[in-house]
């Protein structure tokens, strides 16, 4: 995809371009949950209200936030996924 500048190498990408709320937000856990502890999502969504729900989601689940950009009407973002345990509330 030409659309998203290479801020790393992503396991997995989404585009989600095009999709309202809550659909790129839900594409992005779907991908996650495809992925192994510390493999890395990049989700590309035209949406604005993506950006708060991202955000948002990163916040409170123990994903991280690796980088997010907006280019134009472009939002993306690049997710790390957590270690499994740590959603569980495991050690």
């Amino acid at each position: 995809m030409t659309h998203a500048t290479q801020t790393t190498d992503c396991d997995l990408e989404i585009d989600a371009i095009g999709l309202a709320c809550p659909m790129p937000l839900l594409k992005a856990k779907q991908g996650l949950s495809r992925l192994s502890h510390g493999q890395t999502l990049r989700l590309m969504a035209s949406d604005p209200g993506s950006e708060r729900d991202v955000k948002t989601f990163a916040k409170l689940s123990l994903h991280t936030l690796l980088h997010f950009e907006r280019q134009d009407e472009l939002y993306i973002y690049v997710l790390q996924k957590c270690d499994s345990a740590q959603l569980t509330g495991q050690k």
